[in-house]
């Protein structure tokens, strides 16, 4: 219903203002002073042959001399004065000079020759139209038939696509966020389509995002307030000090773990909300790396860093990619066995940051996921590890950031070997 409505509206629409343009051509042709007057060459000659024939007689015998040409020709032509013109035909705007002018109606013509010299007019006719008008007129439908048949093939698909299009507007409108609009009849739809669809999928992604968010955040808030309560519960009962002080360090802890998790939460949301402004310098990438690597080294640690290059000039954002590297560091100190081993590369116009551990490392069902925020492993990440999945999704937002990428794969050491890539100038 709404598709035969929206493209007849259209059709006709355009139709209307093609009949609209024909019909104003036509009234200007027909009140037109310089008309095409080849088509009037028999009637023109007379008028021209008379008036040439007039010359040759005094003023006082052209009205015996136009008689007879009436007679001859039996075509009723007559001698006005000039003003006459505009009071028989007031809506034309007759032109001085020698040239003939036409004055079409209908199916009759008017044909005026003036004689400047005697401000005297010839007017031959009314007469019946040539044929060539009605031709010029048939000829004008078959075109304007043509070109309509033309526009319902054109209009027709791009009414389709904007009935498919508002359907799903009003579906996704409803709550279907996942509609997508298929594939246009009519390539001057498809860019809004694809601009739809590109809108409706970054809408929904955030949607589902935000749904994610909630979940996560509910469930991880859940855990520590629980075991919060429960020690609330225990030091209403305490009858001894050692167990008052016991449970009040639990809770104690709880609360310090909620502050963490609220401070990675702020922490995320910017990154979540817009993409900052990426402050790329031209820097020595090694000096970055060297000094993440110290920051980390101590006893309980080993921790190797391996480059080839002197220097690795590169562009970058010193304060985000030293951010990516201190979360990959820390999930490597949390995760491995007290190994760890970062390679710097170039290659192919890439930077690469290779972190590595010699922990349990990453399941294959989990490496599709573990840099999607709030992934906890839950079968090696618990209360003793700490974190909330946040951290690697961080990450991905800075490699996202430079134009480049973040992957895991299994390390020789045989742990989790993160690989961080983006190219070395930007």
């Amino acid at each position: 219903m709404n598709l035969g409505r929206s493209f007849f509206s259209l059709y006709f629409l355009i139709v209307a203002c093609f009949g609209a343009l024909s019909w104003l051509l036509d009234e200007a042709w027909s009140v037109s002073v310089e008309q095409d007057v080849e088509s009037y060459t028999g009637y023109k000659t007379v008028l021209l042959a008379i008036d040439e024939h007039l010359k040759n007689y005094p003023l006082e015998q052209w009205d015996s001399r136009i008689k007879k040409a009436n007679e001859r020709y039996n075509i009723p032509i007559q001698l006005i004065p000039e003003e006459n013109v505009e009071v028989l035909l007031p809506e034309l705007k007759f032109v001085k000079g020698d040239k003939v002018t036409v004055y079409y109606d209908d199916d009759d013509i008017t044909l005026f020759q003036p004689i400047a010299e005697q401000k005297l007019v010839l007017m031959l006719g009314p007469v019946a139209s040539p044929t060539r008008p009605r031709t010029e007129a048939l000829i004008r439908v078959l075109i304007f038939i043509f070109i309509g048949i033309v526009i319902f093939f054109w209009v027709w698909p791009i009414s389709k696509d904007l009935d498919k299009l508002s359907n799903t507007v009003k579906n996704f409108g409803h709550g279907d966020f996942k509609a997508k609009v298929g594939k246009a009849e009519s390539l001057l739809v498809q860019p809004m389509m694809n601009t739809f669809n590109m809108m409706a999928s970054r809408i929904n992604n955030l949607i589902e995002a935000h749904k994610e968010l909630t979940n996560a955040v509910s469930h991880e808030l859940r855990t520590p307030l629980a075991r919060s309560k429960f020690a609330l519960q225990v030091l209403r009962g305490a009858k001894d000090d050692e167990t008052r002080e016991k449970y009040i360090d639990k809770i104690a802890t709880d609360v310090e773990e909620l502050e963490l998790l609220v401070n990675e939460l702020l922490v995320y949301a910017a990154f979540e909300n817009e993409q900052p402004n990426i402050s790329y310098q031209h820097h020595d990438l090694k000096l970055l790396v060297n000094d993440q690597v110290d920051s980390f080294s101590h006893n309980e640690v080993s921790i190797t860093l391996d480059c080839e290059f002197e220097q690795l000039l590169a562009d970058y954002d010193a304060h985000f990619i030293n951010r990516a590297l201190s979360n990959l560091l820390t999930n490597a100190m949390k995760y491995g066995n007290g190994v760890m081993k970062v390679t710097l590369t170039a290659d192919s116009g890439q930077c690469t940051i290779i972190v590595e551990d010699n922990g349990k490392g990453v399941e294959e069902s989990f490496k599709e996921v573990i840099f999607d925020a709030f992934s906890r492993y839950e079968s090696c990440r618990g209360k003793d590890t700490g974190g909330f999945g946040i951290g690697l999704a961080i990450v991905n937002k800075i490699m996202l950031w430079h134009n480049g990428s973040a992957r895991v794969e299994n390390s020789e050491l045989g742990g989790a070997k993160f690989i961080l890539s983006w190219p070395q100038i930007n």
